[in-house]
């Protein structure tokens, strides 16, 4: 049979010089796809944690198992859908990292943008949504970037970690989410970085993007994106990268400004606000009752920060709605952004600029991020 094999390989030779081409037999076969090339970057969290028992589902220390095993243990099936490597950028809890963390970070994701096809970020859930708008506000590549975590550690029963990480691979993988800026990838799920929360403390559906709804889901080999982000209006144009270039408007050395949160409640002191101003912070967000309410004494405090030049957002404690910009001086109308998403954006407008009428732009453009229908 061998020998068979030989001859016909010989013949079909002769037979391709003969005609007049170079092709080797070889390429009768047919050719294998190339595989996109994706890079998981590992910062830690739950998804890379280890529990005491296997059914010690909030018993475990995060951040314990390197980013390089939490792949291997997805092979080969992960090997079918990408060319995958790996980055172990930290190994702890999303708390604890700082914004000049976050500055690292970009620059590790835009760096493996240029050499890859996509990007995968494995976070801690506690701060992911964080984590999410910073990068989708900074990284410069329109290529796929998409966050994954997970609800329970990797060595428990049950856990949602493998599963959360093999999706995230493959819908980075698919380039479904080219100039959807960054996205959350957990539970089946497909969420907008702007519009993502955690809402819960333990369950494992606990992401979710309020009334926008999810951008959409994964089942199994399947993608289903229902909705997109407003920014794919500029894909493949130069406005579709955000201000927020962190080389250009900060440097390498220069401290991002300090922006803090105050929180309103029934009969809420100013003093909170009064010593946050007097710590020199640049910016303030106020997370309001209602519709961005604050109660007399925030609001005193509020005037006396703003004569001293503290620029403030504000936005609503309910989950929810909107506040909309008045126009009042050193105030900004943060819409629907959460207190901790709005503090991202003033601090990274407050970076580039100290005009607050292009901030106040920032806000109502960028940071609402509606579709443009006039």
């Amino acid at each position: 049979m061998r020998r068979l094999a030989r001859r016909s390989t010989v013949l079909l030779t002769l037979l391709s010089v003969a005609l007049g081409t170079t092709a080797s037999v070889a390429s009768a076969e047919p050719e294998k796809k190339r595989l996109p090339k994706i890079a998981v970057i590992g910062t830690g969290g739950t998804i890379a944690g280890v529990s005491k028992s296997r059914v010690s589902f909030q018993d475990y220390e995060a951040g314990k198992l390197p980013v390089s095993k939490l792949v291997g243990d997805l092979k080969p099936e992960v090997d079918a859908v990408a060319n995958v490597s790996t980055e172990q950028f930290g190994n702890k809890g999303s708390s604890s990292y700082t914004l000049a963390d976050f500055r690292r970070l970009t620059a590790s994701v835009d760096a493996a943008l240029k050499k890859n096809d996509g990007v995968v970020v494995t976070t801690g859930t506690d701060t992911m949504e964080e984590f999410a708008y910073w990068l989708d506000l900074t990284v410069r590549s329109d290529k796929p970037v998409v966050l994954t975590g997970s609800m329970r550690p990797w060595t428990v029963i049950g856990t949602d970690a493998p599963a959360n990480l093999y999706n995230a691979i493959q819908l980075a993988a698919s380039r479904e989410t080219t100039c959807y800026g960054t996205v959350l990838m957990l539970n089946d799920e497909i969420q907008a970085a702007r519009e993502v929360r955690k809402s819960d403390a333990l369950r494992m559906d606990t992401f979710t993007s309020g009334g926008s709804g999810r951008l959409g889901v994964v089942d199994q080999d399947r993608i289903r994106l229902n909705r997109a982000p407003a920014r794919v209006e500029s894909c493949g144009k130069k406005s579709w990268a955000t201000p927020f270039d962190l080389d250009r408007i900060t440097g390498k050395n220069k401290a991002l400004p300090k922006v803090e949160i105050a929180y309103s409640y029934q009969e809420a002191g100013g003093e909170a606000l009064k010593a946050l101003v007097d710590a020199k912070a640049a910016g303030v967000v106020t997370a309001g009752t209602g519709a961005g309410g604050i109660s007399p004494a925030m609001s005193e405090a509020r005037k006396k920060g703003v004569e001293k030049g503290v620029l403030f957002a504000s936005t609503t404690r309910t989950g929810s709605g909107a506040v909309y910009d008045a126009g009042t001086d050193g105030v900004i109308g943060a819409e629907d952004l959460t207190a901790q998403k709005a503090r991202i954006l003033l601090l990274l407008s407050l970076a580039a600029t100290d005009d607050q009428k292009q901030i106040r732009k920032w806000f109502g453009t960028l940071g609402t991020a509606q579709f443009v229908t006039r």
